[in-house]
């Protein structure tokens, strides 16, 4: 389940809401240019004023039956892609591991060059289309590869038997259609979300809504991966391969349809500038004042610049003169990166005579603090996303060699047992709501329980638990056969997607909140796709291991292509000393973490400020 979540990045601008089709004289807009985001978001509000739709449930509709579909069609493919290669392709134990790893991490590394081009330059309407394009060529081709006989091998190839593996010619057209499929799947992610939430943007006294939204997206999500590794898996491996990527192909053309059939309904914002810009801003100007000084011969400090709330908030773009609660924000100076208190030092007599490159607020230069603090914990995440990368490649595959029938008749399809991981999700959901958290308020005093950064390092607790586990089992299996006797139950795996479902309810969610919460409002957008990112890495790390794993083992080694005489055990110790090793580092990065202080005097310049942290609920 680690892939197949969806970052909710925030939209920075308020610009008005118009249909694609009529936003073409508002292109050449300051929104477009290189202006300030306030700038941009005021001038949007003018050339926009009256063209908004009013809130229409066809739109989020729409989209969520937009979103269901597709992760039927992203899942078909995903979930049984290890199978794939080994008995139709015939691939090697780590051939298939590593493609499978690659084509993951660009999968998911594919959302972040899709965000900055819909919050830049396409937006998110234009950024699904042209990504529906991509997607729906991948599959065709990737249907029509499975059905032509000349464009794979004339026969299967059975589990714990070495056959001829396929061609270059027949190797190149099916990643071609894989790498295809990745292209929009991933523009597809780093959109679609944001886009159905923007439907309720004008809708801020009924909050409500949206979060009902969030909650029905991700429940099509999830159950489009049930689908998929239920019905789908066993149509491809017991009826026909072309078979299940072609429902997969239907399903993704009947959302495509659909979605451009709702455009008349849908809210489109116009793309508001990367906040990107603003990083840069920070760090050239801080560069550009890296000789002054932070005291003055006296030892006082030197006055740094920040925005008071009636210019906080008509730098957002808020004609009412009151700041939004999210830009509103302003961030408290922290001790550490002093190099970069320098961009907000103010050297002129008047704060106005220096320019955006030439003077920085503190709330700006904490931003990029918070960022670069970010970064260790975040590179704990990638090493985390790639322990959980082994549920989608090497549990499958040792599930490949396991009695996959369950009482004498009904024969349980390999990938199925990932689909199920979404039930066993749900329960650990339940057990978090009814059990854990309420122990954990009882014993902290704290509302949430758990914070942020404690329900992250419990779920790596339990990647360790489920790769010990699985390297248990794996041994059990391998005594069995060398003792002569029949193959292990596939049963025995649940323990281990058990373990797998509880680390990714509480690290999965708790890591996206982290990143959009800890971000200041300005930079979120960024922040969010961090999630993409670890994920994308972690799937190069998991290839980079079973490349270096299969060249020093050498043959057959501990991925042998009959894993009956291979070692798949030692490999899941080596994953469970490397997940303890990054526990390790993250509890002592964790416990060093300086959470986001917020200063919250924005409406009333009477009332005291007051700092809080987003990471304590």
């Amino acid at each position: 389940m680690g892939g197949g979540r969806r970052s909710v990045a925030a939209e920075r601008g308020v610009g008005p809401l118009l249909p694609e089709r009529q936003s073409t004289s508002s292109m050449s807009s300051p929104a477009a240019s290189n202006g300030r985001h306030h700038q941009m978001a005021s001038s949007s509000l003018e050339s926009g004023e009256g063209t908004r739709k009013r809130f229409n449930w066809k739109a989020p509709a729409i989209v969520l039956v937009f979103e269901l579909l597709e992760s039927i069609a992203f899942s078909g493919v995903a979930l049984n892609l290890v199978v794939y290669l080994a008995t139709v392709l015939h691939g090697t134990v780590a051939f298939n591991a590593a493609h499978v790893d690659t084509w993951n991490g660009t999968t998911f590394i594919v959302p972040v060059i899709g965000a900055f081009l819909a919050d830049s330059y396409w937006g998110k309407y234009r950024t699904i289309l042209a990504s529906i394009a991509f997607y729906l060529i991948g599959l065709v081709l990737l249907t029509v590869s499975a059905a032509v006989p000349s464009l794979r091998p004339a026969t299967a190839c059975p589990m714990g038997t070495v056959c001829p593996p396929a061609s270059k010619t027949q190797f190149s057209v099916f990643f071609a259609a894989l790498y295809l499929t990745s292209i929009g799947t991933g523009g597809v992610k780093s959109a679609l979300l944001p886009f159905g939430a923007e439907q309720y943007d004008d809708d801020s006294d009924r909050p409500e809504l949206k979060q009902r939204f969030f909650s029905w997206f991700f429940a099509a999500i999830n159950l489009g991966i049930f689908i998929a590794g239920t019905l789908i898996s066993w149509l491809q491996q017991n009826v026909a391969w072309a078979l299940g990527f072609g429902v997969g192909t239907a399903c993704l053309l009947v959302a495509a349809v659909a979605f451009v059939a709702g455009t008349p309904w849908y809210r489109v914002q116009l793309p508001a500038g990367s906040p990107l810009r603003d990083i840069v801003r920070v760090l050239v100007v801080a560069f550009r004042k890296r000789g002054l000084s932070l005291e003055r011969e006296n030892g006082a400090a030197v006055p740094l610049h920040e925005l008071d709330a009636a210019a906080a908030a008509a730098a957002d773009g808020d004609k009412d003169g009151k700041a939004s609660s999210d830009a509103g924000q302003r961030l408290a100076r922290t001790k550490g990166l002093r190099c970069l208190d320098k961009a907000a030092v103010v050297v002129a007599d008047g704060r106005g005579k220096e320019g955006p490159w030439a003077l920085c607020t503190v709330s700006e230069v904490e931003g990029v603090k918070i960022l670069v603090r970010m970064l260790p914990i975040w590179a704990t995440c990638v090493l985390y996303a790639a322990s959980l990368g082994q549920m989608t490649t090497t549990f499958i595959q040792q599930g490949m060699v396991m009695d996959t029938t369950l009482g004498g008749r009904f024969k349980v399809p390999v990938a199925s047992l990932v689909s199920v991981e979404v039930v066993f999700m749900l329960l650990w959901v339940l057990l978090h709501d009814a059990a854990v958290i309420p122990l954990a308020r009882r014993a902290t005093g704290r509302p949430g329980g758990l914070t942020q950064l404690q329900r992250m390092g419990v779920g790596r607790f339990l990647i360790v638990v489920a790769l010990a586990t699985a390297a248990l089992v794996e041994r059990r299996r391998l005594r069995a056969v060398h003792g002569g006797g029949g193959p292990m139950s596939i049963a025995w795996q649940v323990p281990q997607f058990v373990l797998v479902a509880g680390s990714d309810v509480f690290c999965g969610i708790a890591q996206l909140e982290f990143f959009y919460g800890e971000a200041p409002a300005e930079m979120r957008s960024i922040c969010s796709a961090f999630s993409f990112l670890a994920l994308s890495l972690g799937f190069y790390v998991n290839s980079l291991v079973v490349t270096l794993v299969a060249a020093v083992t050498g043959r057959p080694g501990w991925l042998a292509p009959d894993l009956n005489a291979g070692h798949l055990d030692y490999y899941f110790w080596l994953w469970t000393v490397i997940s303890v090793a990054n526990l390790l580092l993250y509890m002592v990065l964790a416990a060093r973490y300086t959470p986001k202080q917020v200063v919250a005097a924005v409406d009333d310049d009477s009332s005291p400020p007051r700092s809080s942290s987003s990471t304590d609920g």
